[in-house]
This record gives C-alpha cells, sequence and structure tokens, in this order.
C-alpha cells in the first residue's frame, strides 16, 4: 500500500532541496524525522513536515511506522515570481523566485520470516565420493 503527502507551491528553490532529500532517501522515514533536523540546512524543516504527514496517514490506515520506508522523494520546480531590481542607467536585474512541490511517497514492507533449514545428512557416508577410507578394494 502507498501512503503520499504532498506540499505545493514552497518558496524555496528545488536545488536546495534536492541535497536534503538525497539524505533522507537513503534513510527510514522514522529515522529521518530524527537525523533532518541536524543537518544545518533550512530546507530540511519543511521536507521534515511532509515526511511526518505521511506518517500520521500511515497510522490512520493502520500501518505501524517502523514498517515504512520510502519509495520516492520528489521534488519538482513549481511556478516562478519574477521579480526585479533596479539598477544604474534606468535598468532592471531580473530575479526569478523558485518554488517547489516536494512529493513523498511510503510503502510498507511486509516481515518475512525465514523457513527452517533442514540439515540434511548422506545416506553413502564418508563424503569422499563413495570410495572407501580404508583404501584396498
Amino acid at each position: 500500500m502507498e501512503i503520499v503527502a504532498t506540499q505545493k507551491y514552497l518558496l524555496m528553490s528545488p536545488k536546495k532541496i534536492r541535497v536534503v532529500a538525497d539524505l533522507a532517501r537513503k534513510l527510514k522515514p522514522v529515522v529521518a524525522i530524527e537525523t533532518l533536523p541536524f543537518t544545518n540546512k533550512r530546507a530540511s524543516e519543511p521536507l521534515i513536515k511532509v515526511i511526518k504527514s505521511a506518517i500520521a496517514t500511515a497510522k490512520a490506515k493502520g500501518i505501524s511506522e517502523t514498517d515504512l520506508v520510502f519509495k520516492e522523494i520528489q521534488i519538482g520546480e513549481g511556478p516562478r515570481l519574477k521579480r526585479g531590481r533596479p539598477v544604474s542607467r534606468g535598468m532592471w536585474h531580473p530575479i526569478k523566485k523558485r518554488m517547489s512541490h516536494i512529493r513523498v511517497v511510503l510503502t510498507a514492507v511486509e516481515k518475512q520470516v525465514a523457513p527452517a533449514k533442514k540439515n540434511v545428512v548422506s545416506e553413502k557416508g564418508g563424503g569422499r565420493g563413495g570410495k572407501s577410507s580404508s583404501g584396498k578394494s
């Protein structure tokens, strides 16, 4: 089962968020929430909120948070605000304020029980290709 959480129109560059998202992809969601506040990046805060939202949705559906893993963390580009700064000689330097869309998809991992291994004993005995150990034929 997939759990999806999104944050749209976040006024932060996608390039800055992708750096933090790359760190979180390698971790489990619960561990990512504990680790990301210490990354010293401003982009970690909105990413943590989206991950927490996805975990809360999973809990509401009856899935344990320890069974969750990231299927994908997608950082898309949103619309741009076109602003500018006046400079000398009546000119204008454009400034593009970029927006981002964050999409987090979690899946539940089913725990697999490994079957018990059976010890197989050879019927021939000796284990040397059927030759007798006495050396005489």
